[in-house]
Order: structure tokens, then sequence, then C-alpha cells
């Protein structure tokens, strides 16, 4: 299982998933779990996918129209062809899931753990109601891991 923190900590609430990440890196998962900031780094997330994980969990901040902090779990779709040309500047899940079919790779199943954004402007730091949202999405996170059956070993 693979647990990435993806957004731009220059673009203020884009900067959760990173947090996210940093808040789990200090957490004793059971084997086989990873953790990593892959900050605006899709295309080495896309690289890392190849290697085959039953599970992927995306933290990111993404937009869905609720009140700003709102954390939400999604079962994202999987992707199997690619849809076209791909914008290595834009690197959502969706695009990294298109980047990865276009590698030949696939990936069985990926959630998203995501939390609407106040603000994705040029600044640094999270607003107020994301940064009360990171516990809530750590433990949804963990929550999903518990569910995912992954095998939690002596601490």
């Amino acid at each position: 299982m693979l647990i990435a923190g993806v957004g731009n900590i220059f673009l203020g609430d884009d900067g959760f998933g990173v947090e996210v990440a940093k808040r789990l890196s200090t957490v004793d998962l059971p084997e086989g779990v990873q953790v990593r900031d892959y900050g605006v780094s899709g295309l080495h997330l896309a690289f890392d996918l190849l290697d085959g994980y039953d599970t992927t969990i995306l933290v990111d901040a993404t937009s869905r129209g609720d009140v700003p902090g709102t954390v939400y779990v999604v079962e994202l779709d999987p992707v199997s062809e690619p849809a076209g040309a791909i914008d290595a500047h834009g690197m959502q899940p969706d695009v990294v899931m298109q980047l990865l079919a276009m590698l030949g790779g696939s990936c069985p199943r990926v959630l998203l753990v995501g939390c609407e954004p106040a603000s994705v402007t040029d600044h640094i730091g999270l607003s107020p109601p994301v940064a009360a949202a990171v516990d809530a999405a750590v433990r949804a996170v963990l929550e999903l891991v518990e569910v995912c059956d992954v095998p939690w070993h002596s601490r």
C-alpha cells in the first residue's frame, strides 16, 4: 500500500496532502505500507506506482464545492487506457493515473482522501479550516489502512 501526499505548499491549502503525509510519517504503520510526500512530483508518483501496489491512497486538496475543511474519501475509477495528451504541469490524481496507464501500469484500487480548500493562492501555509482538518484526514487514512486489511505488526 502506498499513501501519497500530493500538492503544492506554495499555493496555500494545496499543500494539504503534503502536511498529512508529514504527520503520517511519524506514525508506526503496518509492514508494507509506505507514506511518501510527492508534493508536485506527479511524474515521480506515476513511476513509483509501476512497482505494483495493491492499494494507493492519495491525499490532496480537492474542490467538490463543500465547506472549506470538509474531508471526504472517494474511490477513484480505475484507468486502464490513456485518454490523450498529458499536461505535466497539472498532475492532479486523474492525470497521474492516465500517465501510469501510458507507461503500461495500473493501480487496482485508488482511494482519495480529499479536503475542500479555502484558498489556493500564492502563499505558504494552510487556512485555519484546512489546518484543522489535517487530524481528521490522518484518522481517515488510518481507518482505510485498517479496512484494507493490512496486517499490523508489533510496534
